[in-house]
């Protein structure tokens, strides 16, 4: 799902991807229309955009413990970057099959230029 925010530069669309970096429905879809997405890539930063890594290759979703390395790298990016806002979708809870209560506590601790869906990282 897409998030209720106009993307301006400086600020970053986070959308729920694949390791194959097919960005076909959804937020990703979205990222590659209006923000920059890359098919073919995967994992990080795209113009104003940056996959999340959810499922593998195969389109499956991933463990929980491997998305959470996944946020785990891209919380270190953001926090590398403190003057970009990052606009954190639902990430998982879409195609994926995760629910909130499995994805918002991998964003605890989140740092401050990371915008989350309600209830997530507390």
């Amino acid at each position: 799902m897409s998030i209720d925010k106009v993307i301006k530069p400086g600020q970053i669309f986070v959308f729920g991807s694949n390791l194959k970096g097919y960005h076909g429905a959804g937020a990703a879809a979205e990222a590659v229309e209006k923000y920059g997405a890359v098919m073919g890539i995967g994992e990080g930063l795209q113009g104003h955009a940056y996959a999340l890594p959810t499922k593998d290759e195969r389109l499956v979703t991933l463990p929980l413990y491997k998305i959470e390395e996944h946020v785990h790298r891209f919380l270190v990016y953001a926090a590398s970057f403190p003057k970009m806002q990052f606009f954190v979708t639902r990430v998982g809870c879409g195609l994926a099959g995760l629910t909130d209560e499995q994805m918002g506590p991998l964003f605890k601790g989140a740092p401050s230029n990371v915008e989350l869906p309600h209830g997530w990282g507390t």
